[in-house]
């Protein structure tokens, strides 16, 4: 029986390291309402919930985001550290609500199984929007790390169901949750740090990820032997000018996922027509120096204004 109810269960999370990168202690977010450990596929495992949250000034409906939390694909229950204190926090101010999911981690299933459960997410929301006080019209992705992978991910394949990349045929939507009938389109996205062309991890300065690097573990290959998989994993691989609008933010002294990740996938967006946005912080680590109040209005001004302009198309 397909069913979304609300399940508290326990779940070995895995260590975050690697692409996971710096979280800022998390604190106490002022809400109208919060939903916790909701199951968005209508099982019973708990890498398939997630937690809501409303905005403190209560309205009918809000614009959705969902954040994810970066881990290197190797946490599946990393939503209740998902830059609660910061990224979610300026987003309930600025009146989103916000989902935090958890995923699939590389333990549990290989690529393409995290974006399917992603796309699972953004149908939940939009087939949940009466009970959670959702506005489908504006659903938005957004993550740090290797969350900022998925949520790019997210929006370079909106609205794809399935490609060939190379020799490699990919499923993008999946077949998860009880609303397969919904759209798993979303208005924007915001990349926080984001591994985005796996084929080049070593574009600058990084760190040495030892014998199997975390993209090795996910796809359970090497990049030299089957180097079509890689580009399945890559946002940039199914940029076209019909993707969302994209907000990216780096900074330039990350030596887990090289500032080059970024600047590539700006590069490739506006190559294609998308309308982009890009910070790339001088000083800044990989979440470290990333989080103050400059770039945390920049990426609500930029939510603001892709909410304007598709009103204002009709959209």
């Amino acid at each position: 029986m397909c069913f979304a109810a609300c399940v508290t269960l326990g779940v070995t999370a895995q260590p975050a390291g690697g692409f996971g990168g710096f979280q800022k202690p998390v604190t106490k977010l002022e809400t109208s309402q919060q939903w916790k450990d909701v199951n968005y596929a209508g099982d019973d495992k708990a890498y398939h919930t997630c937690d809501i949250y409303l905005p403190k000034m209560q309205k009918d409906s809000y614009p959705v985001v969902i954040h994810i939390y970066g881990s290197a694909w190797f946490n599946n229950n990393g939503k209740g550290a998902a830059d609660l204190g910061t990224i979610v926090r300026a987003l309930l101010d600025a009146g989103y609500a916000v989902v935090c999911p958890n995923h699939r981690s590389s333990m549990d299933a290989k690529w393409p199984a995290q974006i399917h459960d992603i796309r699972a997410v953004i149908r939940f929301v939009r087939g949940e929007a009466k009970k959670y006080h959702f506005d489908p019209s504006f659903v938005a992705t957004s993550g740090f790390s290797s969350g900022g992978h998925l949520a790019s991910t997210a929006a370079t394949t909106s609205g794809t169901r399935e490609a060939k990349v190379g020799n490699v045929e990919i499923d993008l939507e999946g077949s998860l949750g009880c609303y397969l009938n919904e759209s798993s389109s979303v208005n924007a996205a915001c990349d926080w740090s984001g591994p985005i062309d796996l084929t080049a991890m070593d574009c600058g300065d990084h760190m040495t990820m030892g014998e199997n690097s975390p993209e090795d573990v996910l796809l359970n290959s090497k990049l030299t032997k089957e180097p079509d998989k890689y580009l399945s994993l890559s946002a940039t691989s199914y940029v076209d000018k019909n993707d969302p609008p994209v907000i990216i933010f780096h900074g330039e002294k990350d030596n887990v996922v090289p500032c080059c990740q970024g600047k590539k996938f700006l590069e490739v967006l506006q190559a294609a027509g998308v309308p982009t946005e890009a910070t790339f912080v001088p000083e800044g680590g990989h979440g470290m120096g990333m989080y103050g109040d400059e770039n945390l209005s920049k990426m609500v001004s930029f939510l603001d204004s892709v909410r304007e302009q598709s009103a204002k198309a009709g959209k």
